[in-house]
């Protein structure tokens, strides 16, 4: 990529296994460091979506090189924000690729949602259910709705989640696993049930 562009390597960063949602990554220290230290005149990605899938984080990073007079280069969109134009058509394509990524989570949630109200299962199970013959829908789980209605009984009296889990492990109940109760174990379950 560099050979087309007729540009002088200075670093190559591959940032592998880390998701592009978000800035907070090693390679992207190490990218935003070089761009603040004035040690590249551009950046080049193979594809745009390797440096962030977000608009407002786009953004961001258009400033920031821009401020260190630094062009981002996609390969595979053939942009260069070296101009007024590459940085037009970068904008219009990340806020395109956004929307998309914004609509699919619309969707997913609405099909969750739908599937929760018929009953069905969705993820895992949640504690004080547990999966019904049929294999789809979920029924109460007697053993769990006990320790379930415990645990709201001490929340409702004010009892914080470190207490909480002191007294299910004082009366001898267990988590879903089998171990012993802790404040997290309780968070996780009250912030699993909520509304329910």
């Amino acid at each position: 990529m560099a050979v087309v562009h007729g540009a002088e390597l200075v670093e190559i960063i591959v940032d592998g296994g880390e998701s592009a949602k978000s800035l907070q990554r090693p390679g992207m220290e190490q990218l935003l460091a070089l761009v603040e230290g004035k040690r590249v005149d551009a950046v080049i990605v193979a594809k745009l979506d390797r440096l962030t899938r977000s608009v407002k984080d786009l953004c961001t990073l258009l400033e920031r090189f821009e401020r260190r007079g630094v062009a981002l280069i996609s390969v595979a969109e053939s942009l260069d924000t070296g101009s007024a134009a590459g940085r037009l058509v970068l904008n219009i394509m990340t806020a395109v690729s956004q929307w998309e990524r914004e609509a699919i989570g619309e969707r997913t949630r609405d099909a969750l949602s739908h599937k929760r109200q018929r009953g069905e299962r969705v993820g895992n199970i949640p504690f004080g259910s547990r999966l019904a013959d049929d294999g789809e829908h979920l029924e109460p789980e007697p053993g769990e709705q006990a320790v379930l209605s415990e645990i709201r009984q001490l929340r409702r009296d004010g009892v914080t989640m470190r207490g909480i889990a002191a007294s299910l492990n004082g009366s001898c109940y267990r988590t879903r696993r089998g171990t012993a109760w802790r404040l997290e174990s309780v968070a996780r379950v009250l912030n699993a049930t909520a509304g329910r």
